[in-house]
């Protein structure tokens, strides 16, 4: 029986020439095939021949770099309020699909299944060969809107999601990353052609407690910069656990940060609930959501969310308008009661603009809740 490893090996291609760089060899080192440094992730491996980066699925084979290609993990339809997209294509189908493997370790994470699939042998998400032709074309019987690359964390495959992104483009779907934001300018160049949508896990203000999920603070602050600078449409999410990254003072910085990059960047807190190797903290509650909220408004921005909790955040799921107060969009949960952006994506009392992307009229909601492929698919799903 092959291990998930040996599996993996045969769905793999070389490395986009862009994310990849050979490292001198210093003075007085011994013949054989070439160090590789990988710039897919914040981590920037470098790689010996024989071995693998942080992120387990990229790895130097005979002086070349190996990297993810030609399967999914899983698949899903969602609603796009559900990545969570609120400022982009409300109501749409957001045709989600995800690979293996992380270049972080959280102890929480609720895709453990994917993302932690070569760490834990628990983890089991069977690979399924496709193509990013076969991929979209799914996406389209679906009625998809958008097709994001999700579950496991998209930049260690991102080879993988700019030949998705591609296909995509040229039928006319957008396409968008759920990240961890642990990205290298590299990377994010070599993205920026394909890519319309970004979400970024904003998981912490305090690098120490990132080096304990596997990462750095640097690195995301840095991608959140950049995307805001090169107009690719980011989202912030924050989840909030308790002892962990939800004191005033934390959340402070971390909302003067972001509002400093632009107060109309969305902010999302999202309640955190016991999972993974995460048993220990409690549930977080809805006033700890509303405080966090509270926090981000104090710091100037203008649109702060609050998720996971459907009905119990009072106002905290709706879209209202920065300049007269107007409720644009009104949530329950992942589903839209109430839209009323004019066709250029403005306030119709003030005509103030909504910072975002939104089509022309709203064509009512796709699905209010996740669902899977039809089974022609063949697909696994998350």
């Amino acid at each position: 029986m092959p291990t998930l490893e040996e599996v993996l090996a045969v769905r793999t291609r070389e490395a986009a020439p862009e994310l990849v760089e050979v490292i001198p060899a210093g003075p007085g080192a011994r013949g054989g095939s070439a160090r590789l440094r990988c710039h897919a992730c914040g981590h920037q491996c470098p790689i010996p021949d024989g071995a693998r980066g942080v992120c387990k699925v990229r790895y130097n084979e005979g002086g070349r770099l190996h990297v993810p290609w030609g399967y999914v993990g899983g698949v899903q339809c969602d609603p796009v309020e559900k990545k969570p997209f609120f400022h982009a294509y409300p109501g749409a189908l957001a045709y989600s699909f995800g690979m293996l493997g992380c270049d972080l370790h959280c102890s929480y994470c609720q895709n453990w299944v994917t993302s932690q699939a070569l760490r834990d042998p628990r983890a089991v998400a069977a690979p399924r060969d496709t193509t990013p032709a076969s991929l979209v074309q799914d996406a389209l019987r679906q009625g998809a809107r958008l097709v994001v690359s999700t579950y496991n964390e998209p930049l260690i495959t991102a080879e993988w999601a700019v030949a998705i992104f591609a296909e995509a483009r040229a039928q006319g779907l957008a396409t968008g990353f759920v990240s961890n934001g642990n990205g290298t300018t590299r990377v994010l160049e070599y993205l920026r052609p394909q890519i319309d949508l970004y979400k970024v896990d904003l998981k912490s203000f305090d690098d120490r407690r990132y080096r304990e999920l596997g990462g750095r603070l640097q690195p995301i602050l840095e991608t959140i910069a950049w995307l805001h600078a090169h107009q690719v449409w980011v989202e912030i999410v924050t989840l909030l656990v308790p002892g962990f990254n939800d004191s005033d003072e934390e959340l402070h910085r971390l909302t003067d940060f972001i509002a400093g990059v632009s107060v109309d960047i969305p902010w999302h807190v999202t309640a955190f609930h016991q999972d993974y190797r995460m048993t220990g903290p409690q549930n977080t509650t809805p006033a700890t959501l509303r405080r966090a909220a509270g926090i981000g408004r104090e710091a100037g921005l203008r649109y702060v969310y609050a998720g996971n909790l459907p009905g119990r955040v009072g106002d905290l799921e709706h879209t209202y308008c920065h300049h007269c107060g107007r409720r644009l969009i009104a949530r329950y949960g992942y589903l839209i009661q109430e839209y009323g952006l004019t066709p250029e994506g403005a306030c119709p009392d003030c005509s103030t603009p909504l910072p975002g992307r939104w089509s022309r009229t709203f064509e009512g909601q796709r699905t209010a809740a996740p669902y899977l492929p039809h089974d022609r698919t063949r697909l696994s799903a998350i």
